[in-house]
């Protein structure tokens, strides 16, 4: 039996190590990084770029000319005209075969390829600026989450010194009860208390196991890996963000938000292809040569003499002048057109969401600081007014209702305040966010 019990113990024991192994400390930075190379959206957004990178290369390789060649065979069975014997040969059969290099360029189409590549160099600068802002809008969301877990946690930390106060306050009034300096009331008074307050517990317990689990999730982890989160060394001194400095927060946005940049490059884009659409109503000059030669068995002359003797080199120039095709032409015409006005409208559009962003964000970080001082001197407040309370309480000057309150209002006090400093750290994110600066860097 005794061994039974040593083996089971020593089972327990390497269980408990194991787990402690397999819990996961994981920094602020560190869930950044890891979100940003995980990010399946961000992976996309990035993967596209290679599609608009091959896109400009095509572009700028149209200017050049282009070069075929074309190489066929082919067997021929009935009546045939042989042109090297100038005669008709029935019902034979013949293996012909022929080739050509050919080669063609553009001289003059309307600048159609010059503003093809124009138009793919601002396809690519908006995606790189869509990869950037997709890259703050990861950054922003797992910053929100973690220290939502951070939160969390300090909210169970201030519930257990809670519930391990309450259990000392009612060791100590059971005892009073016992020598007859307090009511039995009291006693049951205290007992609901402790209850109250281990349940307040177990919901934040339950509410950080939640958004560590979405963390987790957004981090592509494995959500039943422990996870151990550390608490970033951020100073909470405000900025100073007087009216003067809002007009700096616009221009800072508006020279780097991706979201707006990409906005603009779209006009560009679609400026772009408005003018390749008009070039559809204009002539096209283009020069072309082609070498080109033959062989077939219906002749005598062997396949190296018959290819030397039919060669045969043409060059030239062509003119290709629209006059009518159903109306094609006008169609994409109005389809640019329209993709151009309506990219103006969302470049229109993003300037006000950008600035409604930045003075949203600067006066909720303003608002931030305003309720962390107020809430820390609420807490002080709270502090001074429960120690005074519970020393009225002891010494049976004040009632269990004015002891029980102080300490709820102290404990609300310490929560508000947790509350209050994690949005003033998140709402310097958002502030950051908000004016398009926003780096892995800056949350070191």
């Amino acid at each position: 039996m005794l061994r039974v019990t040593s083996i089971f113990s020593l089972i327990c024991m390497s269980l408990s190590v194991f787990a402690q192994e397999a819990e996961r400390t994981l920094t602020f930075s560190e869930a950044v990084k890891i979100a940003l190379e995980n990010n399946i959206t961000l992976k996309q957004q990035a993967n596209q770029q290679y599609v608009n990178q091959a896109q400009k290369n095509s572009s700028m390789a149209r200017v050049a000319p282009n070069v075929s060649a074309i190489a066929q065979g082919w067997q021929v069975q009935g009546n045939q005209f042989i042109e090297q014997e100038a005669r008709v040969v029935n019902d034979a059969q013949t293996k012909n075969f022929y080739g050509s290099l050919d080669a063609s360029m553009v001289l003059f189409n309307g600048f159609n390829r010059l503003n093809g590549i124009r138009m793919a160099n601002a396809d690519l600068d908006a995606q790189q600026h869509l990869v950037n802002r997709t890259r703050q809008d990861v950054i922003t969301n797992v910053s929100n989450q973690y220290l939502q877990c951070l939160l969390d946690q300090e909210l169970i930390q201030i519930a257990q010194e809670d519930v391990k106060n309450q259990q000392n306050q009612l060791n100590q009034i059971s005892e009073m009860v016992e020598a007859g300096s307090r009511a039995k009331v009291d006693q049951f008074n205290q007992e609901a208390q402790v209850k109250s307050a281990e349940l307040v517990l177990l919901r934040a317990e339950i509410r950080l196991r939640r958004d560590k689990t979405l963390l987790a999730q957004t981090l592509l982890l494995d959500p039943a890996t422990p996870l151990s989160l550390q608490q970033p060394q951020w100073s909470l001194d405000a900025n100073d963000l007087d009216a003067s400095g809002l007009d700096n927060l616009y221009s800072t946005a508006l020279e780097s938000r991706g979201d707006y940049l990409r906005a603009e490059k779209n006009v560009e884009s679609s400026k772009r292809g408005l003018s390749i659409s008009k070039t559809s109503f204009m002539p096209s000059l283009a020069a072309f040569a082609s070498l080109n030669s033959r062989y077939s068995d219906a002749s005598i002359p062997e396949f190296s003499t018959q290819i030397d003797d039919n060669q045969r080199t043409e060059f030239g120039l062509r003119l290709s002048i629209p006059i009518f095709n159903g109306m094609q032409n006008n169609v994409n015409f109005v389809r640019s057109r329209v993709n151009y006005d309506n990219a103006k409208l969302n470049l229109e559009n993003a300037e006000i969401t950008v600035k409604a962003d930045v003075l949203n964000a600067h006066q909720s970080y303003k608002d931030a600081t305003l309720n962390y001082e107020a809430s820390k001197a609420q807490l002080e407040a709270a502090k001074l007014s429960f120690d005074l309370e519970q020393e009225r309480y002891e010494l049976g000057v004040s009632d269990f209702v004015a002891f029980s309150q102080a300490n709820q209002t102290y404990v609300r006090a310490k929560g508000d305040f947790a509350q209050a400093s994690y949005t003033l750290l998140f709402q310097d994110i958002l502030l950051q966010y908000a004016t398009g600066t926003l780096t892995e860097e800056d949350i070191e």
